[in-house]
């Protein structure tokens, strides 16, 4: 089994980081088997290529614009999941969906995608999270591991 949890986000940019904040506290707070790989992607795209290729799943942190109240989560998998690509709820979706429709291209994609996020309050310049998105780090940490659970690893915390 090879799984990915991919943080996605300019951490320039206040709740757009909000990703890989939340892959950071990930490897802070729990102990992986080596079948999951961490990646902070930043603002990555096509250099990605071959670390998310034959994958059996892909776990995404990311802000996600779903036009929802600030701060409100959202988790996206199953046929969900292309609709998300579809409708650009997130700026980093162009490469990403450019990354996985090169992988589909090429019969490489994930068996399983699943997108983890939280509607944004601010995208302005600024290190930190607002104060709103920052309160459900752990809420969003706990989505990941729960979706993690459900493929049968277990994240134990350190």
């Amino acid at each position: 089994m090879r799984v990915v949890v991919l943080g996605i986000g300019n951490i320039l940019l206040s709740d757009e980081g909000v990703g890989v904040r939340v892959v950071e506290r990930l490897e802070h707070d729990y102990r992986l088997p080596d079948v999951v790989e961490v990646i902070d992607g930043g603002t990555c795209g096509m250099e990605m290529l071959e670390q998310l290729e034959d994958l059996d799943a892909l776990i995404v942190v990311d802000c996600v614009r779903f036009g929802q109240p600030p701060a409100t989560p959202v988790l996206l998998k199953g046929d969900d999941v292309p609709v998300f690509f579809k409708t650009k709820l997130s700026p980093h979706q162009v490469s990403l969906s450019d990354v996985l429709a090169s992988l589909e291209f090429t019969s490489r994609a994930p068996k399983r995608t699943v997108i983890v996020g939280i509607q944004p309050e601010s995208m302005e310049l600024g290190m930190d999270l607002t104060p709103a998105v920052a309160a459900r780090v752990d809420e969003l940490l706990a989505m990941t591991v729960a979706e993690l659970r459900a493929i049968g690893i277990e994240a134990e915390p350190r």
